[in-house]
């Protein structure tokens, strides 16, 4: 017959969670921050943070990273956030709509330049 059993260490797999390491990164994130890819994929990596350095080639928001990989904002936030600790994406803030410029201000600049 066979030997004696061996006590499996962990009857439980590791929760998707628990595996991120930078929480202090990932309180930052939110839906309308934008992420851009410092550099190329590094050989070895899992096949969702390739896929989104390849994707930020451009800036794209979280909005926008989720729906193209089809993964919940909260799973997503855990990746996003090793890569911007692991200095693979930078991510930046939106411009808030108080720091653009007076939509009047334009046209009058605009009108006076016409004048010219």
């Amino acid at each position: 017959m066979s030997g004696p059993r061996r006590k499996r260490r962990d009857s439980y797999p590791e929760r998707l969670y628990m595996v991120g390491e930078s929480p202090e990164a990932q309180a930052r994130l939110d839906l309308v921050t934008l992420f851009v890819a410092e550099h190329e994929p590094t050989r070895g990596m899992a096949p969702e943070p390739t896929a989104i350095l390849r994707m930020c080639e451009q800036p794209l928001s979280m909005a926008e990273i989720s729906a193209h990989m089809r993964l919940p904002t909260s799973v997503l936030t855990l990746i996003l956030g090793d890569l911007v600790g692991g200095r693979h994406l930078e991510a930046r803030a939106p411009i808030p709509a108080a720091s653009l410029p007076d939509i009047d201000l334009l046209k009058a600049v605009m009108h006076g330049l016409q004048k010219l």
